[in-house]
């Protein structure tokens, strides 16, 4: 393909409008800062361009010096999925735990301070929340992301997460349009495909969308599924089905439609991210979120490249590209406006007025213990992590269980890790005569972790066993605690209740 040399063009430029790039390090390349000031109008933070607060806070700045409209992404969930304290673990607990209280308000309390911290860093657009059904127990990808399996509750639960966002001046990105919870096959390694009529569609994974978009959603997600109710040939993100006529027209929305991270299998391996590109804007696509696993300047000079030669060669009409570069320069309109001038954090409950700590008060109330009046731990226990293989969506990076929190009430906690290939033994030697605390994450999905668990318990009845992921077994040993998720939180309520830490 012939390099287009000229950025200042309109073609050009709206090429590049439409580009949510990532980049690496945590300071902004001089790449970037070029391209801004060519056009691009977006661009995506993950959790390798963050150390800090004040760090992503300067490196904000110093993208709006070049246009002071840019839109700045994250993937900031909250809970499993967190990219402000990637390396800490998060301080909000995740949608699941939202869900298993079922407090709207709360959820749209701890969706707004959320959005206050990311406000202050200078992020703008959040690629959240998940609005999937949590239908199939056995999805890979989505689990705890998602508000639960019940559509009513995740429509109700998705609504307050976007009013409470969006009251702190952050523009959510609903997702993944149409809804991805009924998978076995998480997108980032292959194309899933949802296998149900269009009126299970209707009545269920499209039902949490609607919410969002009655309750003001200012863009939406599409999702990398193919879905044959719907259309037989195109996944979501390459439907004009599904992204026009559905969401556009049927649904009536009139906001950002942004594509789920185009590098991922289901769209680079079956079409290329040029041409994945390409297809996507003009099936109804708005923003291409690229820069996950590519961050560099020539993997945006590509997607560039690829759109305007699409429309040169009138397989891509302009009209349409023009079209999706507006929409991307009226969300940024938005943004600049709501900077500063976001509803206050005053609170409609008990526990959660500005300065409360909201993420810990909703872990420690999502938490549910079999039996609940267990006697407290006084004495350091083994902490015995039976890990999962990495979930690219979570990354590896970020720390999760309850070592470090019960060390923190008891000194002298020892902790082990355990795969695949672990035995039973070898976390019974590790341990001695002290309490185990079996951790584990969607036991029901791993056998090898389920059979671990049935040994450990068969040698040691008073095993204390804590479930971070999607809770399905039935409550099992001396203590069975559900956090419903594994964020930092969440590990912390956990902690305080075995030990009978003040604050439960």
């Amino acid at each position: 393909m012939t390099t287009i040399t000229t950025g200042t063009d309109k073609l050009t430029r709206d090429a590049l409008a439409v580009l949510q790039p990532g980049f690496a390090g945590t300071t902004a390349p001089d790449w970037l800062l070029r391209r801004i000031g060519e056009g691009l109008a977006s661009v995506a933070l993950f959790g390798r361009n963050v150390t800090s607060a004040s760090q992503v806070a300067a490196l904000t700045a110093r993208l709006r010096a070049e246009r002071d409209d840019v839109l700045v992404a994250i993937d900031e969930e909250g809970g499993d999925v967190t990219r402000l304290e990637v390396r800490t673990g998060s301080s909000f607990p995740g949608n699941l735990a939202l869900g298993a209280v079922d407090d709207p308000e709360l959820t749209r309390a701890v969706a707004r301070e959320l959005g206050r911290r990311l406000a202050e860093c200078g992020v703008n657009h959040n690629w959240a929340p998940s609005a999937d059904v949590n239908s199939n127990p056995d999805n890979p990808v989505i689990g705890v992301r998602s508000f639960g399996a019940d559509t009513a509750l995740v429509a109700r639960h998705t609504a307050a997460y976007v009013e409470g966002m969006q009251a702190a001046g952050v523009a959510v990105c609903t997702k993944h349009f149409p809804g991805h919870g009924d998978t076995a096959v998480d997108s980032h390694h292959a194309m899933p495909r949802i296998d149900v009529d269009l009126a299970t569609l209707h009545a269920r994974e499209l039902v949490p969308f609607r919410a969002a978009i009655a309750a003001g959603s200012k863009s939406v997600m599409s999702a990398h599924i193919l879905l044959p109710a719907l259309d037989r040939e195109r996944p979501a993100t390459l439907s004009p089905r599904i992204l026009t006529g559905l969401l556009r027209r049927e649904l009536g929305y009139e906001g950002l439609i942004v594509t789920d991270g185009i590098e991922m299998r289901a769209i680079a391996s079956a079409y290329g991210i040029e041409r994945g590109t390409v297809l996507a804007i003009a099936a109804g696509a708005d923003a291409i979120c690229v820069g996950g696993g590519l961050s560099d300047e020539g993997t945006v000079l590509r997607l560039r490249d690829a759109l305007v030669a699409a429309v040169r060669a009138g397989e891509l009409p302009e009209e349409r590209l023009a079209d999706a570069a507006g929409r991307v320069h009226a969300l940024a309109g938005w943004t600049r406006r709501a900077r500063g001038a976001s509803e206050p954090g005053a609170a409609s409950q008990e526990g959660t007025a500005p300065g409360t700590d909201i993420g810990l008060v909703a872990a420690r109330r999502a938490l549910r213990a079999t039996p609940s009046d267990h006697r407290p731990l006084t004495t350091a226990p083994y902490v015995a992590v039976f890990a999962p293989g990495a979930n690219i969506a979570v990354g590896d990076e970020t720390p999760w269980g309850i070592a470090a929190e019960l060390a923190a009430l008891l000194p002298g906690t020892g902790t082990g890790t355990y795969g695949a290939d672990s035995a039973p033994a070898d976390v019974l030697s590790a341990a001695g005569e002290r309490t185990i605390v079996a951790v584990v994450r969607d036991a029901h999905r791993h056998p090898w972790m389920t059979a671990a668990l049935d040994a450990l318990l068969a040698a040691r009845p008073g095993t204390v066993v804590v479930e971070m992921g999607v809770p399905r077994a039935e409550p099992r040993g001396a203590l069975y605690l559900a956090t419903h998720g594994a964020a930092r939180v969440c590990g912390r309520a956990a902690a305080e209740f075995i030990t009978g830490a003040t604050g439960r």
